[in-house]
């Protein structure tokens, strides 16, 4: 048995990389529309919001509403990476300047 070491495993595909499918690409071109301080904004809310509940004797509520924070970041961190990198860099698919 004849094995190389030291050389990657290569195939015909390796050459070019897997592309977005349609959903993907429709999601992508859709949250890149919405500013990323929605995000951070709804975050902020969330644990006011779950701040509030827990004042109120609300622990449960509270508890919930209060992990809605790191999904809200990342989207958010998301939605920033749709907007720098693009779909799959073959276009601008929706980049923009975050400038709000």
């Amino acid at each position: 048995m004849d094995t190389t070491v030291g050389q990657p495993f290569s195939s015909a595909k390796e050459d070019q990389p897997p592309k977005e499918g349609p959903v993907a690409k429709g999601i992508e071109t859709q949250t890149a529309k919405i500013p990323s301080d929605v995000f951070l904004w709804a975050a902020l809310a969330s644990m006011a919001t779950s701040a509030t509940l827990k004042g109120f004797g609300k622990n449960h509520s509270a508890l919930f509403v209060g992990q809605w924070a790191a999904p809200f970041l990342l989207l958010g961190l998301y939605n920033k990476l749709v907007k720098i990198a693009g779909h799959d860099g073959e276009d601008d698919g929706g980049r923009t300047t975050d400038t709000e």
